[in-house]
């Protein structure tokens, strides 16, 4: 499942990869756009965390909870947890591409 987040996040523009607190995070002009979170802690998600538009979170969490959740530490600040074994590739990829880009637009 880290494979699809890893291909995805890789081919966007200036993305690059490293470990940050034990889990494949990725950065985007030294910014993370994306983080994967493997049982972090054993808190019992297969996921990967992402920040969202001011709103979005507690839409997404509410339209399908299966799907998305509220992660500690990050979920202050607006991310949103994504269930990999809940998404497609494509709404996937869509969501990855939205954090890039407004991981970009902050700078």
């Amino acid at each position: 499942m880290q494979n699809r987040v890893r291909k995805i996040c890789l081919s966007l523009p200036g993305a690059s990869e490293k470990l940050s607190h034990g889990e494949p995070t990725f950065f985007v002009r030294k910014k993370v756009f994306a983080m994967l979170s493997d049982n972090h802690h054993n808190d019992g998600h297969v996921a990967v965390l992402i920040p969202l538009e001011p709103g979005e979170q507690a839409a997404l969490i509410a339209a399908n909870p299966k799907t998305y959740y509220y992660p500690k530490y990050v979920g202050v600040k607006g991310w949103v947890g994504i269930e990999l074994d809940q998404i497609d590739d494509e709404d996937l990829a869509v969501h990855l591409h939205q954090a890039h880009k407004l991981i970009i637009q902050k700078r």
